[in-house]
Parts: structure tokens; C-alpha cells; sequence
């Protein structure tokens, strides 16, 4: 038996992209699969990949901005199924444009899902996790951006630097708590999913321009493949999972560059635009 067979595992925004990958490696290895996503027919539509692969699935239509409904929803699982062995939280939306053209209710929308669906989603499993006690372990996905702040970003970087922090927190306090949940914290760089296409971009932003770059310059890793990384990573109880090279560069250049970074960013976003 492998190391995911027989646990019961918890996936939001499993609709696409990384969580769908991730849901569909797991029913392969024997995972039971709880699912969830705002998107009642991508949901549906990784339901039937994993089902098709053998796996027992649970699909859920869910917006991890109703805490009302992540807590009813956390404590039905649990009543169905007994204690969380694991909980991914990989739900999240993207907005573009800088702070002075950005309106509050765009901000409002990535800080609310990307941070407090985080928050919702731990806060509501994480007893029945622990209930789980050795096999209990808690993912959550911030991005490259949980490292590194970029212009036009800043609302995306605020949300995935918080749930950085919060990650960090709750690792600790599960120690120090003496509970035996592990907890990883997942900053993947660019991965090939449709974050961007779908994101909310500021009245000034060329949104076509720039979910095309992103597509042919920035997203170099596949989902399979981040889903290999975070799920490797996981196994072995890491407390950080790199997902890209382009993660692992931009970790090592902070280490070296520290808040210089923040001078070196502008200018090298400048020359980008003389070369082309």
C-alpha cells in the first residue's frame, strides 16, 4: 500500500489547475477524495477523472468565502467519512493593476479568498485532522509571490505573503501544541494553469497582452508536474515545497539580495520593456 491509499483527503479548488492535478494523482494512488470548487461543472468535471481511476470521490459545489458553509461542510465530511487525514487548500484568484488604479472590491476579492478562504478552510478541519493524529497534515498553497512582492501585484502578494505567515504560525503552534499535524507550506512559481486568464486585471491593464506572456514566458511547469513536487514533498512531512525552478531561483535570490530586491524589480521590469 502506497502512502496516500485508504486517506481520506480534502482538496479545494479542485476545478482546475493544481488542485485538479493534484485530486486526480491522488485517486491513483488510493486516496478517498473529498472535493471542492466554485465551479460546480469543473468540479464535476475532476469527479469523473477520479472516479474513472477507481477512486471513492465526494464532489462539492463550495465558495471558501462562506465560512458558514466551509464549516457545515467540514463537519458533514467528517461525519461521513471520520477523521481528515489530510487537507489541501489550493484555492485561490489572481488580480492585476497597480495600487492606485485597483478598486477596493477587486482587492476585497483576492484578499477574501486567497487569505480567508485559507483561514476558513484550516480553522474548519484542522480538529478533525488532528483527530487523525499521525496522519494528519495540513497544505496550504501560497505562491512565488508569498516570497517575493512584485509591481502590479500587490493585492495578489499581500494575500499569499499572509498566508505564508499564517502557515509558519500554525506549524509552530501544532509543535509547541504537542499535536502530530504536519504542516507544508507550498510556493509554487509559474505553473500552466488558467489563474491569470481567469484573474481581474485594473481598467489600464492589457489583459489579453498579459495572460499571453504568462502563458508563453512565465508558466514553464505543467500541474502534473507541480502535483508530483508538492505531493513528494508532502510525503516526506516537508515544512517547504518549491514548486519550479523558477521558485527555487527567486528563494535563492532573496536569501542573497534581501530587501534590495526591491530596487532590483522596477529596474529589471523597465529593461524588459526597452528590449522588447
Amino acid at each position: 500500500m502506497g502512502y496516500y491509499s485508504g486517506r481520506v483527503v480534502v482538496i479545494t479548488g479542485a476545478g482546475s489547475g493544481i488542485g485538479r492535478a493534484l485530486a486526480v494523482d491522488l485517486a491513483g494512488q488510493g486516496a478517498r477524495l473529498a472535493l471542492s470548487d466554485q465551479n460546480t461543472d469543473a468540479v464535476a468535471a475532476t469527479v469523473r477523472r477520479c472516479e474513472g481511476a477507481g477512486a471513492w470521490v465526494r464532489g462539492d459545489t463550495l465558495d471558501v468565502t462562506d465560512r458558514s458553509a466551509v464549516l457545515t461542510y467540514a463537519q458533514a465530511l467528517a461525519e461521513e467519512s471520520g477523521p481528515v487525514d489530510l487537507v489541501f487548500a489550493v484555492a485561490g484568484v489572481i488580480h492585476t493593476g497597480t495600487v492606485l488604479d485597483s478598486e477596493f472590491e477587486d482587492i476585497e476579492h483576492v484578499i477574501n479568498v486567497n487569505f480567508w478562504g485559507v483561514v476558513n478552510t484550516v480553522k474548519a478541519f484542522l480538529p478533525h485532522v488532528i483527530a487523525a493524529k499521525r496522519s494528519g497534515h495540513v497544505v496550504i498553497v501560497s505562491s512565488v509571490f508569498g516570497i517575493v512582492a512584485a509591481p502590479h501585484y500587490s493585492a495578489y502578494s499581500a494575500s499569499k505573503f499572509a498566508v505564508r505567515g499564517f502557515t509558519e504560525a500554525l506549524r509552530q503552534e501544532m509543535v509547541l501544541d504537542g499535536h502530530e499535524v504536519a504542516v507544508t507550506g507550498v510556493y509554487p512559481g509559474g505553473v500552466r494553469t488558467s489563474i491569470l486568464r481567469n484573474g481581474r486585471f485594473a481598467s489600464r491593464e492589457d489583459a489579453s497582452v498579459i495572460a499571453r506572456t504568462f502563458d508563453k514566458k512565465i508558466a514553464r511547469t505543467e500541474p502534473e508536474k507541480a502535483a508530483e513536487i508538492i505531493l513528494r514533498g508532502v510525503r516526506r512531512r516537508r515544512a517547504y515545497v518549491l514548486v519550479g525552478m523558477d521558485a527555487r531561483l527567486v528563494s535563492a535570490f532573496i536569501r542573497v539580495a534581501g530587501s534590495a530586491y526591491q530596487g532590483l524589480l522596477p529596474w529589471g521590469r523597465r529593461l524588459s520593456r526597452w528590449w522588447r
